[in-house]
């Protein structure tokens, strides 16, 4: 019976910061529902500015730059990643996609004039959910091996 009472109050609190926005039911699903898996992604590697040259030329050790042109097929994900160490610029070139994040999504179509920046604090995952390819352009840091 105790059981019980606790899985109602539980509930009861749940739906109570939801009436007072508390809880914001788009961003717990958000937190919840995100892929753990890449499917319908093809990259082509377009430059790399190579490790020895990053540490002669800005110290930077560790690390390469690098361009690449990724395609992102209907109905395909990229799944949830971090950017804690590796910085990047994300611009769309064709198509349009979402990015998924724990306070919601974003929606990135062809022809803005703005980049997507993955700083820092970047944690995130991304969708085509349209009926044509999503091509973009990653400029981006990579680990060395």
């Amino acid at each position: 019976m105790n059981s019980t009472k606790t899985v109602l109050s539980g509930a009861a609190v749940f739906v109570f910061g939801i009436l007072v926005g508390q809880i914001n039911i788009a961003t717990v699903a958000a937190q919840e529902a995100y892929p753990t898996d890449n499917v319908g992604i093809g990259i082509t590697q377009l430059g790399v500015v190579p490790e020895d040259s990053m540490i002669r030329q800005i110290g930077t050790d560790g690390y390469f730059l690098q361009l690449r042109l990724a395609t992102l097929e209907p109905g395909g994900h990229v799944a949830r990643h971090q950017h804690d160490k590796r910085p990047g610029l994300v611009y769309t070139l064709e198509g349009s996609w979402t990015e998924g994040r724990s306070d919601g999504e974003t929606e990135y179509p062809a022809g803005q004039e703005i980049a997507l920046v993955e700083a820092a604090d970047t944690d995130h995952w991304f969708y085509n959910r349209g009926d044509e390819p999503v091509t973009v352009i990653i400029c981006d840091m990579g680990l060395a091996q």
